[in-house]
């Protein structure tokens, strides 16, 4: 249920407000919820409205947090095809049902007492022991904590300014068509054939297709750019993905749905000395190599949730509670890894198409425990180096030549990560 803001003159008292209405803000209210905490959603929209979105998930992602029962479809044939060459990756693949999602955090936060209130929020002052978040109807919010969870474009949280921001974009639908674009029961993780392009096109603006078997004759249909700067425009997307389905003889007869995507890849992290804390797209947790999301969301938000309890029990208030809170949603070993993955990014975006297909040919074919940790962000900083390294070892000389040189803001990407700047 949704509470409209109470009079004006009553300041609403809580332990954390967390301020979104996305998945982020939706993961993190119940988790602390559930620590038995008073907490309230400040939403600038309806947090229950349908998402827009496609969210895909590696299968034992959600099988070991228990969650397997969030998914719509799951594939066990998953490949992708890199220089012509169809690789088996030997994982499921899976789509996460939003509806079955939200409504289970919708249920959690009715059965924890989560209030939910659709106010946008407007300015915020910081006290010593609290922090007062003014809502736009006028409505007055006390907290212990914030935590802003409102997206790409924070509301509260700042972070480094950074030029040049890699944007991943996608256009794609839901249709039935006259053949099947893909192998009937299966999911399709990157397609980089360009057969159907001018051998000019794809070199420098490569796309892939990302595609999956529905069932019922319906079939999810994507061309993706991984990330580009200034990012690809959808219509050059739609474009490509109609003259890749031409080039197999395959029509579109109906559409159902359409998606258009379009996030940052490679922002710079907050700042961990700041009183309001973030999660989410707001605290910048969306992979930079690969642009997944969700995974980390439901594996880190418990931990973070945990946190907070604890400080708050101890008596913790103010900034000695933010930095214990930010210590946790982005350790040390977190933060010099996304410096890599941020670099690695960096590197990708600078291959031809050929080059981007040998890097992904190579790299699919190091230990499956190491191109899956690399992918969901679970690896620690030995292991991932570890496989960085087997990565350069196996590479053709014309992806190690390009590795070892850095180019541009390369090595500086890489070094605010591992120097902890």
């Amino acid at each position: 249920m949704i509470h409209p803001p109470s009079p004006v003159s009553e300041a609403l008292l809580c332990d954390v407000l967390v301020v979104g209405a996305g998945p982020g803000a939706l993961c993190i209210a119940t988790a602390l919820a559930q620590h038995q905490l008073q907490v309230i959603l400040l939403a600038a929209q309806d947090p229950w409205q349908p998402w827009p979105n496609t969210y895909g998930i590696w299968g034992h992602e959600l099988d070991d947090l228990g969650l397997g029962f969030l998914l719509a479809h799951r594939w066990h044939h998953c490949s992708s095809v890199f220089l012509g060459e169809e690789l088996n990756h030997g994982l499921d693949y899976g789509l996460i049902d939003k509806h079955s999602l939200q409504q289970y955090w919708r249920q959690l936060c009715i059965q924890h007492g989560v209030c939910v209130k659709q106010d946008p929020a407007g300015t915020i002052h910081h006290h010593p022991s609290h922090s007062e978040v003014c809502g736009v109807s006028g409505q007055l919010y006390r907290a212990r904590l914030v935590v802003d969870a409102s997206g790409h474009r924070p509301i509260f949280v700042q972070r480094p300014h950074c030029p040049g921001v890699a944007q991943q974009a996608a256009y794609g639908l839901v249709g039935r068509f006259s053949k099947p674009p893909i192998r009937p029961g299966s999911f399709v993780l990157m397609d980089y054939g360009a057969s159907h392009l001018s051998p000019e096109e794809p070199q420098h603006q490569p796309t892939f297709l990302y595609a999956m078997d529905l069932g019922n004759g319906r079939y999810f249909v994507e061309e993706t750019s991984l990330a580009a700067y200034p990012p690809l425009p959808f219509a050059l997307l739609k474009h490509r993905l109609e003259r890749r389905l031409q080039w197999h003889s395959c029509s579109l007869e109906q559409v159902y749905e359409v998606e258009q995507c379009l996030f940052p890849m490679n922002l710079p992290l907050p700042n961990r000395r700041q009183r309001v804390v973030g999660f989410g797209g707001a605290a910048t947790m969306v992979h930079p190599a690969s642009g997944y999301m969700v995974g980390a969301l439901l594996r880190r938000g418990p931990g973070l949730a945990a946190a907070i309890a604890q400080g708050l029990e101890k008596g913790c208030n103010g900034m000695a509670l933010s930095r214990m809170a930010w210590q946790n949603l982005w350790s040390d070993d977190l933060v010099r890894r996304h410096g890599i993955y941020r670099f690695g990014l960096e590197k990708l975006m600078a291959l031809s198409s050929k080059d981007l297909q040998t890097f992904f040919h190579t790299f699919f074919q190091l230990p499956q425990p190491l191109w899956s940790g690399f992918l969901t962000n679970t690896l620690p900083i030995p292991s991932l180096t570890g496989a960085m390294v087997r990565l350069f070892a196996r590479a053709p000389w014309t992806i190690r030549r390009h590795l070892i040189w850095p180019q541009g803001r390369e090595l500086n990407l890489l070094l605010t990560g591992l120097l902890l700047r």
